[in-house]
């Protein structure tokens, strides 16, 4: 291949490559100043959250032994991971975690006080909480109940314990507070500007399924692609450079 031929190859790929290329770097770019130039916490609604205050406990409370054995009751294969107390609308619980024997994660409440196993937190329920988990409570816009069913990659509650309640308000910023049904804790608070974070993140990662995965290949074809054309750029400059000082 003589010079002529090998630089006109050089310049179309170079110029195609820029054609493909060109509108995932604008999204690149546009995403990326949008990354830089956002408060990470307000886009995790933390200043939408009422600080959280310390742990009660009541005077007289069920030895974890005991709700260790209700555990078990429930499950013989129980093989707990987490234990600890929570306080869920003014009373303390037991909180226990556990994966059942085919791994699934699994978790129960117990009233600190009695014992008893705490049923699933109601849609009444969950709104008290919700309302109460914010800096300024808000008044309640609407409340839905989320399984797996109508969860999927692209919900902005994905990956989250379920089932949950979610309890939208429209002040101040139409966000929405997901409450875990199973143990009344709040889970994750969405907003208008997570929103536009998670749609710029999925076209930052190029992860049009599930958002979050990095290691999918359009990422790494299009970033190949991508140091290909910055290669053939700089060997353009050099295969096409004339010295200023030459005849």
């Amino acid at each position: 291949m003589n010079k002529q031929t090998f630089n006109w190859w050089v310049r179309k790929s170079h110029r195609y490559l820029g054609v493909v290329l060109g509108i995932q770097f604008v999204l690149w770019t546009v995403s990326g100043v949008f990354f830089a130039w956002t408060n990470i916490d307000k886009i995790h609604g933390d200043h939408l959250r009422k600080p959280a205050g310390p742990i009660r406990t009541a005077e007289e409370m069920v030895s974890p032994s005991e709700i260790r054995k209700s555990v078990h009751a429930i499950d013989s294969r129980a093989g707990l991971t987490s234990f600890r107390i929570v306080n869920v609308l003014e009373k303390p619980y037991y909180e226990v975690n556990y994966r059942d024997a085919g791994k699934k994660p699994q978790t129960l409440l117990f009233d600190a006080v009695t014992g008893q196993r705490r049923k699933r937190f109601e849609r009444t329920e969950a709104e008290k909480i919700a309302i109460d988990a914010q800096a300024k409570p808000q008044e309640v816009k609407e409340t839905l109940y989320l399984t797996s069913e109508n969860v999927g990659s692209h919900h902005e509650y994905r990956e989250q314990p379920l089932p949950a309640w979610a309890v939208t308000f429209e002040k101040p910023e139409s966000h929405t507070v997901y409450v875990a049904a199973d143990n009344g804790q709040v889970i994750r608070f969405r907003t208008n500007n997570w929103r536009i974070f998670d749609f710029l993140w999925m076209l930052h990662t190029m992860d049009f399924v599930g958002r979050d995965n990095i290691n999918n290949w359009a990422l790494r074809v299009f970033s190949g692609l991508g140091t290909l054309m910055l290669a053939s750029g700089f060997l353009y400059f050099f295969v096409t450079f004339r010295k200023p000082w030459g005849n």
